[in-house]
């Protein structure tokens, strides 16, 4: 009985710190309401990457290209109905986004321990940690309590993602507006260390960089022919290519020391080591410490998870992520 009563106590007095912090978003938000809830978006979660690794990074993205847009309120997860057009078919999204059936799967779960209480925007900061822990990253705490939108941006998402062929200042200026940082935006990069891009996000830096018909020379060109053999000057847009070869499904520093061999594939990678000094030297400092990439990296993830969420009444929880409730 007493220990009961402590940890009701415990729960009153984070509830009332995170109140008074003007923050609603606290670990333990489900404790008491579904215990169970972290377990089962875990189970679900390391099910998926067991059956295709990919999966983590694809959990992963979809958080960050949620958040990006109208803040960490689940409307990346909404289709085409009736007032709202849907975020999937932005340029960022469009053949692109995935892992929506695996958040499904996770609702589902939920619905029936839990009706009605867990929230498809903390289901997916969960399960982009969840995806960092399965893939050998680091964990943090997640702060819950987000509530789902009423609605979706398309010009949102085609706007506010930053995008492969972008440039420095406007990637930074992109995560500066959500109030994150050049440290931030080093950290966040390296999630690049799993998943995949398309011949299409790359494509300009193989044969045409800048429009004078040349290759972009801050790629490593013998690493830069071979990605030709799969991604022609047209043609073979969705061909998919791993964005840390070294390791790609594992959730390492490789990344980093990839963008120091010039062999980082993205334009908006390599950037991060030849554009400005300060993102220079963070990459030579992850490239030459895991362990200091994991701690800003974890530090990060719960920064931006914290970009404007819905809470309170705002919003709602959705018995679908795909649709508002009726």
């Amino acid at each position: 009985m007493a220990r009961s009563s402590i940890t009701m106590l415990m729960f009153l007095i984070i509830s009332i710190l995170a109140l008074a912090n003007g923050s609603y978003l606290y670990p333990q938000f489900y404790d008491h309401s579904c215990p169970q809830a972290k377990d089962i978006v875990q189970s679900v979660v390391a099910k998926a990457v067991a059956k295709e690794a990919r999966m983590a990074a694809s959990l992963l993205r979809l958080h960050f290209h949620d958040c990006f847009v109208k803040g960490c309120d689940a409307s990346i997860l909404l289709d085409n109905s009736g007032s709202i057009i849907s975020e999937k078919g932005s340029v960022p999204n469009r053949n692109s986004a995935r892992g929506f059936e695996v958040i499904d799967q996770i609702k589902a779960a939920l619905e029936k321990a839990c009706p009605q209480t867990v929230s498809c925007a903390d289901i997916m900061a969960l399960a982009a940690r969840d995806s960092t822990v399965l893939t050998g990253g680091p964990s943090w705490e997640v702060p819950l309590g987000r509530r789902d939108s009423l609605g979706a941006s398309l010009s949102g998402s085609n706007q506010n993602i930053p995008a492969p062929n972008n440039t420095f200042q406007t990637i930074l200026t992109k995560f500066k507006l959500k109030g994150l940082d050049i440290v931030d935006f080093v950290a966040l990069s390296g999630s690049h260390t799993i998943g995949n891009a398309r011949c299409t996000s790359f494509r300009q830096r193989l044969y045409n960089n800048t429009g004078n018909g040349r290759p972009d020379f801050s790629l490593d060109q013998s690493y830069a022919a071979k990605l030709r053999q799969n991604c022609p000057r047209s043609g073979g847009d969705q061909n998919l290519f791993f964005l840390d070869p070294v390791s790609p499904t594992k959730f390492d520093n490789n990344y980093y020391k990839n963008l120091i061999a010039k062999k980082g594939l993205l334009s908006s990678d390599e950037i991060l080591f030849t554009q400005n000094q300060q993102t220079m030297e963070f990459v030579k400092q992850y490239a030459a410490n895991q362990e200091l990439f994991f701690q800003q990296f974890a530090k990060s993830m719960v920064k931006m998870g914290n970009i404007a969420p819905l809470t309170g009444k705002s919003g709602q929880i959705r018995k679908v992520c795909r649709k508002i409730n009726s």
